[in-house]
């Protein structure tokens, strides 16, 4: 028994044979100005029992039925048709499906159409959904840079709603960027939808391209759209889609606009969220000019103080109003002007740069202090560089901090290399992190090669397993070791050593690090070994006196 959906196939064979599909036009409208600047172009089946059917039911079936192709045919011409003789500076947007953007036929296809209603291309705009870029995106390319030949524009319908990327944005050379229905129709509820219709039209101002929202139904949203500098806008409040039949009542109506401000929209608590007014945005940026702990100016191309904070005018012990308008060669020391002068000339040409400077003490006693500089180069809209921003840090503490750190450096390195011992830190598997310097003079081996457990090709063989047993108890038990055993020495002989090492636990009782130092006593085992010989020599003797008794 056939399914609904298998019967629809079947009709929709008939349909396009019977010229039941055909275009309808949905009105798109410059939202600053309120003129009508095109149409989306929307398919719809007038079905002679069924009634109207919306494209969300037919083109899939079209689709899977590889349909599609004589589908999107059949629309653009009846569209290039109805639209060509309107004003030339109507555009026309159609969708055009995944499918046919892996045709490499569909820009010729397209060319054909519009040649048979003399429609010129530069007025058509092909809809690209980002789902079409997933699985040949080279291909998708290709035939993009020939509807682009052609003069067809590329928008990129829904984004932010399924396979959102830059890069499929810099993929292709697109023109314009559709912001989705649905961040449009909750945006005055939900705040995150409005960051979101925020975002996207700012990335697409960024990038130069045209921005269009889609789904306006109400003032409010019209508003919040138009103050965040959204170009195109379409939805039921500038109409619903019409037939052909209607298309010329809207070319000819008035469009209307909105002539209230902004204060005396219901959108303006929800659009100063996003955006703050210029007065807003004044003072808070004069605020953080003020009071960031950091020296700023901003100097022009003749380097000239064009403005400073008060950090800055207090380091140079003049007054804000007096650095205004001079140049920075007669406020800043001549031993200090000379050597940021290059990074200055070099940020007028674009090059960003940083450099540290001392300003000598008032007294031969007293320390200089010491700033770090950077060089910023300030760019207009059209990316000339107008100026530099100069920022200064007063680092003088955390160099005497840093001078301090390294005389410690210094002096723990002489203590370690004249300390008899080797100090050494393991990780709780036993893996050497840290050895001291001496280990290397004793063995020849460096500490590169220690690391982990390079240290055991050292240990004489007798020794090693006894050494790993006993390291192995104390990493399971936690336990401090002690253990002697010899080394391979740099001259090529084996010399007693002997290690202690003890763990460090973090206050739930697990071990962080094992720490510990390592000894020659080849001496100390040499003495040793003399003293068991006299004992027994002098156990012999005293037997030997008591068998003679």
């Amino acid at each position: 028994m056939p399914t609904k959906r298998s019967e629809l196939k079947t009709e929709l064979r008939k349909a396009l044979k019977n010229s039941e599909i055909v275009p309808y036009f949905q009105p798109m409208v410059g939202i600053r100005s309120g003129k009508l600047v095109g149409f989306e172009v929307l398919a719809r089946w007038l079905h002679p029992q069924r009634g109207t059917i919306r494209p969300d039911e037919f083109i899939p079936l079209a689709e899977q039925a590889d349909l599609i192709g004589e589908l999107t045919e059949t629309i653009l011409l009846q569209a290039f048709a109805a639209t060509a003789a309107l004003d030339k500076s109507l555009t026309i947007s159609v969708n055009i499906s995944p499918i046919q953007l892996r045709d490499p036929s569909l820009p010729e296809e397209i060319r054909r159409a519009a040649a048979m209603a003399a429609f010129p291309l530069n007025r058509l705009t092909i809809e690209i959904t980002e789902s079409a870029l997933v699985d040949n995106l080279e291909l998708a390319a290709s035939i993009a840079t020939k509807l682009k030949n052609l003069g067809v524009k590329l928008a990129l319908d829904d984004f932010g709603t399924g396979y959102s990327s830059l890069r499929n944005l810099q993929a292709l050379p697109f023109d314009e960027l559709k912001v989705d229905r649905s961040f449009v129709s909750s945006m005055v509820q939900c705040r995150d939808s409005r960051k979101i219709v925020a975002a996207v039209i700012g990335l697409g101002q960024s990038l130069k391209l045209t921005t269009v929202a889609e789904g306006i139904e109400n003032e409010t949203q019209a508003d919040i759209l138009r103050w965040l500098g959204c170009d195109v806008g379409q939805g039921w409040i500038y109409g619903p889609p019409v037939s052909v039949h209607d298309l010329p009542k809207i070319v000819d109506a008035p469009m209307s606009t909105s002539t209230h401000t902004l204060h005396d929209s219901p959108a303006s608590d929800l659009i100063t969220c996003i955006k703050p007014l210029p007065s807003q945005r004044f003072a808070q940026l004069q605020a953080i000019y003020d009071g960031a702990p950091v020296a700023l100016a901003f100097v022009d191309a003749d380097l000239r103080y064009v403005s400073v904070n008060q950090r800055l005018a207090s380091m140079n012990d003049i007054a804000v109003e007096e650095h205004l308008g001079k140049k920075l060669s007669e406020i800043v020391p001549p031993i200090i002007y000379t050597r940021i002068e290059p990074h200055l000339l070099h940020a007028l040409k674009g090059e960003a740069s940083s450099l540290e400077i001392t300003r000598p003490g008032i007294s031969e006693d007293a320390k200089g202090e010491t700033f770090l500089v950077s060089h910023q180069p300030a760019r207009d809209e059209g990316g000339e560089v107008i100026g530099v921003s100069v920022a200064m840090v007063d680092i003088s503490e955390r160099k005497l901090m840093e001078d301090a750190l390294r005389e410690s450096e210094d002096h723990y390195r002489h203590m370690v290399k004249l300390n008899p011992q080797m100090p050494w830190i393991m990780d709780p598997n036993g893996k050497t992190i840290d050895i001291s310097p001496r280990w290397t003079e004793l063995t020849g081996m460096s500490s590169d090669d220690t690391s982990n457990y390079g240290w055991k090709e050292m240990v004489h063989p007798d020794d090693l397993e006894r050494l790993l047993t006993v390291l192995q108890a104390s990493f399971q038990s936690g336990d401090a070791f002690d253990f002697n055993y010899r080394v391979l020495t740099r001259d090529k002989s084996w010399r007693w050593v002997r290690t202690r090492g003890q763990a460090r636990r973090c206050a739930s009782g697990e071990i962080l690090r094992w720490y510990g130092s390592t000894e020659e006593i080849e001496e100390y085992m040499e003495l040793k070994q003399k003293l068991r010989e006299t004992e027994a020599a002098l156990a012999a003797l005293l037997e030997e006196k008591q068998q003679r008794l």
